[in-house]
């Protein structure tokens, strides 16, 4: 998917028009719609005001990932950053069963040593 699609998946769920995105990073109408069709590249600086808000990575937008939320942590690996976004993806209540297998499975992991 490429990003002008996710801009446009982007304003949609926000409910927001063309118009008010455009005025959220400072172009002309018109031009916003240029980024939405893929018809312009939209610059760096204009992504950052949109990740930021949206409350989503640059990685979301350009296309890098399907998860909304990105994680800047240096010390976690790629597998474990996959598992705080899908993590953050679940409702309370399949955070708590979560939780609960995570427990029984370190417990297991104990018993077998």
């Amino acid at each position: 998917m490429g990003f002008y699609q996710r801009l446009k998946d982007l304003k949609e769920d926000s409910d927001l028009t063309q118009k008010q995105v455009s005025e959220i990073i400072g172009v002309s109408v018109n031009h916003y719609g240029k980024y939405e069709r893929g018809e312009t590249d939209i610059p760096f600086e204009k992504a950052i005001l949109l990740a930021d808000y949206y409350d989503v990575s640059l990685d979301y937008i350009a296309g890098r990932t399907n998860f909304k939320f990105g994680i800047n942590c240096p010390t976690l690996s790629k597998d474990e950053i996959s598992l705080i976004e899908k993590y953050r993806m679940l409702s309370e209540r399949s955070k708590g069963k979560h939780d609960v297998i995570l427990e029984q499975l370190i417990e297991q992991q104990g018993s077998e040593k």
